[in-house]
């Protein structure tokens, strides 16, 4: 460990901050169709979108950042996103905990910006741009603009966050001048039309960036070559080439549909924030969890089961947008929480079979895990 950072037992209560904004999200996401849950759960319906964004992944994505920095401060963002959450859960002012998620954004821009500093590339200017939309989106969340109106942000944040990182690693398949040229056409038109998502031509600019990015991450991400290897490298390969196809799906549907709302609202946001960034989140899990809480996750093949469950779910919720049927929409929603459930359950499992391995004196099989995903310091 570095000096002046934190050490694991520092680290496991942000991370559950994260959990709990996880999980009491999700229940309130099955409140809004129509699920009978608890009724605290009930009465936050409407923030499920923030405790889904900013307290879960915001807080793991700032706790993974602020591990990458290696210095206290950085991990008062977190801190910060995973307090925010917990005093929306309390029934607190919701200002009171969208300042608190707004302050630990700042706190995150600030030290990718020093990364990005430090490291004058492409995927970290990529990666200060997504800290830069959530700092935005959350501070117009403070000022009292809806929630519709700061989702785009939000995305921005989740998708330049996952490009830059997916940038990073192209290294190992370097992009030629001409696509980081083409990248650099998608950012400024993600950017430009996540603030203009009130015009119909902003719209569909964003919907287009968003679309040519898929494009683009899906034809030089080296996960079209790893995709052929075995073990966790392959599980790794096809959570990424599931997201960019959930993200492809996503674009087109908003540029199908023209507008950011009604059933579209409902099947572009969770093409792309369930579909594309759980993806990630599955196949990330196995590098940063041990990288953050310190433990070991032999790749197993049910890694693939919550996966399955997250793509079969998505089928049925979409199609309960496109025709219109909110009890199969209902269903896919269930779906997708159980999907997240089964994905927690491996994570543990994992776990569980790392630390008897370690007992046993054997060393888990990682079957080539790729190195850390977030740059040092």
């Amino acid at each position: 460990m570095r000096t002046g950072d934190l050490g694991v037992p520092f680290r496991l209560p942000l991370l559950m901050l994260g959990v709990a904004a996880l999980a009491s999200g999700v229940l309130a996401g099955l409140a809004r169709l129509g699920w009978n849950v608890p009724r605290p759960m009930a009465e936050l319906a409407l923030l499920h979108g923030p405790l889904m964004v900013s307290g879960f992944l915001g807080t793991v994505i700032g706790l993974e950042r602020a591990v990458a920095i290696g210095r206290r401060w950085a991990y008062g963002g977190p801190l910060l996103t995973g307090l925010g959450a917990a005093v929306l859960l309390a029934g607190l002012p919701v200002a009171l905990g969208a300042a608190a998620i707004a302050l630990g954004s700042a706190v995150l821009f600030a030290g990718t910006t020093r990364l990005a500093l430090r490291q004058r590339e492409l995927f970290m200017a990529t990666m200060a741009l997504g800290a830069l939309s959530w700092l935005a989106g959350n501070l117009l969340w403070l000022a009292g603009t809806p929630l519709p109106g700061v989702v785009a942000l939000w995305i921005n944040f989740l998708v330049l966050t996952i490009a830059g990182e997916r940038l990073e690693l192209s290294r190992f398949l370097p992009p030629t001048p001409g696509a980081k040229r083409v990248f650099a056409a998608i950012l400024a038109a993600l950017v430009a039309g996540s603030v203009l998502t009130w015009h119909a031509a902003g719209l569909a600019l964003y919907a287009a960036g968003l679309l040519a990015l898929a494009a683009w991450l899906l034809r030089q991400d080296i996960a079209r070559r790893t995709v052929k290897a075995h073990g966790l490298t392959r599980f790794i390969a096809v959570c990424l080439l599931s997201g960019y196809a959930w993200l492809a799906i996503g674009a087109v549907t908003l540029l199908a549909a023209g507008r950011l709302a009604g059933l579209a609202y409902d099947a572009v946001l969770h093409a792309i924030l369930v579909g594309f960034v759980f993806s990630m989140v599955f196949g990330h899990a196995p590098v940063i969890f041990p990288a953050v809480a310190r433990v070991k996750m032999p790749y197993h093949w049910s890694f693939y089961v919550p996966l399955v469950a997250l793509q079969a779910s998505l089928l049925a919720r979409l199609a309960g947008d496109a025709l219109a049927d909110p009890g199969l929409r209902s269903v896919g929603g269930l779906l997708n929480a159980a999907a997240l459930v089964l994905f927690i359950l491996g994570t543990l499992a994992s776990v569980v079979r790392g630390a008897r391995a370690d007992r046993a004196g054997k060393t888990p099989r990682h079957a080539g895990a790729p190195p850390s995903l977030s740059p040092g310091p």
